[in-house]
């Protein structure tokens, strides 16, 4: 468990305003996991967020999830589930696709019967959650169906401004959650790790976190570690399933998709932002990291959000 010292030091996730200025005052939000990754990476270091209930569901992919302390690597199908303040990291491959909503904790003591308070609130909904989803059994495997046609609901509901909608999606958010507590009793850990790496893991990303700006060389991070850059490597690729390098990499290039999607910051200047010296430098790293150059990844984005835009409604 983590002492109040360290929860203080692990950052908050704002997703008003880190991602999406809609989830300022919304009770609730559904965002698929691809729209996600394109800002935040595949790549998530340790972070928590502040009065809201999260739940991820993975329909495919591999997922390495960090819980607290508590280390879980599954395929989907898969579940995460995490309430307000508890520090969670993940690390998704290419291959994941699934959803993701996020509940104000106002509305999710609203729909469990403890009007504004916690009070009478299942005690489950107070821990964290990992499920493998795949491979069940009974009624479980008919729970785990469930799940997948209740996401799809509530992505089809979200979308659209039709009457009812806010009934029916309180409604969809509270069977989710209680499809999700039936698992709680069978959910164990899937892989066993040592505490020391896991440690290292969060310390190196949140170096990562203070310092991709500035272009560290890897022995830089090692030695801040007290480390070597085999035993740096070792323990990335033990728990991220990546390079060092890599993960530096995934950073930079996250931060880079979010200024060309949600700054008014030219491209030259969001390269000088992020430390580059180069303008053409950051266009051919950003390329190769993307699959796209910077000002085709801008207006494809700007063409999706307006395609968004005409049927989101908060």
């Amino acid at each position: 468990m983590n002492t109040p010292s360290q929860l203080a030091a692990i950052p908050i996730l704002d997703l008003g305003r880190d991602y999406d200025q809609r989830y300022a005052d919304a009770d609730l939000h559904y965002d698929a996991h691809g729209h996600l990754s394109a800002v935040f990476g595949r790549s998530v270091a340790v972070h928590r967020h502040d009065r809201f209930f999260q739940v991820h569901y993975m329909v495919r992919g591999q997922v390495h999830v960090y819980l607290d302390d508590t280390p879980y690597r599954l395929q989907g199908p898969m579940l995460f589930f995490t309430p307000p303040g508890i520090p969670h990291a993940f690390v998704t491959d290419a291959e994941c696709e699934g959803h993701v909503i996020t509940v104000r904790q106002q509305l999710v003591w609203q729909l469990f019967g403890g009007g504004q308070n916690a009070a009478g609130l299942d005690p489950r909904l107070e821990r964290p959650l990992c499920v493998d989803l795949g491979n069940r059994d009974g009624e479980l495997a008919d729970d785990a169906r469930q799940l997948d046609s209740l996401f799809h609901l509530l992505q089809r509901e979200f979308a659209t401004d039709r009457p009812g909608r806010e009934l029916n999606l309180h409604a969809l958010v509270r069977l989710i959650l209680v499809t999700l507590l039936r698992f709680s009793d069978s959910a164990q850990p899937d892989w066993p790790v040592h505490r020391p790496d896991l440690l290292l893991f969060h310390r190196f990303n949140q170096l990562v976190e203070q310092h991709f700006h500035e272009h560290w060389p890897l022995p830089r991070y090692a030695e801040k570690l007290g480390l070597t850059t085999a035993r740096l490597n070792l323990v990335c690729r033990r728990l991220a399933d990546m390079s060092a390098k890599r993960l530096v990499f995934e950073r930079q290039t996250q931060e880079a998709r979010r200024l060309l999607l949600h700054s008014g910051l030219s491209i030259n200047e969001i390269c000088f932002a992020l430390g580059f010296k180069d303008p053409g430098y950051f266009s051919r790293f950003f390329t190769q990291q993307v699959g796209l150059n910077p000002r085709d990844y801008r207006a494809r984005g700007l063409e999706d959000g307006l395609a968004k835009n005409t049927s989101f409604t908060t």
